[in-house]
């Protein structure tokens, strides 16, 4: 919700905390004590060049969130700063009750291309295992718990039988698979992901949404980006459309609204008879930190 368009969430459990419901829109001091994730005029940027302006949302434990915006809107620049990769310019950050990056045990982040030599020997095992990595510390060994949850996880997303696989040689889809399976072994309390299911097979799409829908159901946080529309009306709960700033923040069938979408996506949207649309956006992230690389899977 924001402090524009306060919305009215739906009732969930979280781990730990106890249940609470809402008879009517959220205020900005109840969204604060009751969020994960709690922005307030956050505006944020790489060198001179400024990617968010004045952003203001809360997200409530179990939320299965979807950002939407065209390229360039901030989407990416949004999760950095949700993980704590990015410090604002101005404004407050709160996540899991702390400044961002002060519980990075419990956020799981897996960026839209991963920095990743596909050709260095590391199996999938290895991969998903160096989720557990926050919760090892820097002396322990992996134990029997640590092999365990990476052996549920990759069950999940169906990998298990690639423990042993060298990771350059799985398909695009393969390799999301075993990121979010990574992510899952870290067993955090807020999943940020970027473009999770973009340029996968509908196979692997909905495997991934199943999990992520089911993690929702048990009290956790899932903020996704998105260029998928109907996938953010069909499969997620909430939707944040965001262009520089907060355009919307509501219930997920405001993605349908021609309004949200023409102020979000401006001239990059064209309105079709019969409610569709068309984007003309191309895939692409936003612009990086300077120094950042990014290892794009290539003839996969």
């Amino acid at each position: 919700m924001t402090d524009q368009t306060p919305v009215t969430p739906v009732p969930h459990a979280h781990p730990g905390r106890a249940p609470h419901t809402h008879d009517g829109p959220l205020d900005a001091s109840h969204a604060h004590a009751h969020a994960d994730v709690w922005l307030s005029d956050v505006s944020a940027g790489y060198g001179d060049r400024a990617a968010l302006e004045h952003v203001t949302v809360a997200v409530e434990p179990g939320s299965l969130l979807a950002v939407v915006g065209p390229n360039g809107a901030g989407k990416s620049t949004l999760l950095k700063l949700m993980a704590g990769l990015l410090q604002p310019w101005s404004g407050r950050i709160e996540i899991l009750g702390q400044p961002s990056g002060r519980e990075a045990r419990r956020v799981a982040y897996v960026p839209q291309a991963e920095l990743v030599d596909w050709a260095f020997p590391v199996t999938v095992e290895d991969v998903v295992m160096m989720g557990r990595f926050p919760r090892l510390g820097p002396i322990r060994r992996p134990g029997a718990d640590d092999r365990r949850a990476v052996r549920d996880a990759l069950a999940q997303v169906g990998m298990a039988t690639h423990l042993r696989t060298q990771i350059g040689r799985l398909s695009g889809g393969q390799r999301r698979r075993v990121f979010l399976a990574r992510a899952l072994a870290a067993e955090p309390d807020l999943f940020l992901l970027d473009e999770p299911v973009t340029g996968i097979d509908p196979g692997t799409q909905e495997l991934l949404m199943n999990i992520l829908e089911a993690q929702a159901a048990r009290g956790k946080t899932v903020v996704a980006t998105t260029h998928d529309l109907a996938a953010a009306a069909d499969r997620f709960h909430q939707v944040l459309a965001v262009n520089r700033t907060v355009v919307a923040y509501g219930p997920s069938e405001i993605v349908l609204d021609a309004d949200v979408l023409a102020r979000a996506y401006g001239g990059h949207l064209l309105l079709l008879g019969g409610g569709r649309v068309l984007l003309d956006d191309a895939h692409h992230h936003d612009d990086a930190a300077p120094g950042e690389r990014h290892f794009h899977e290539r003839g996969r």
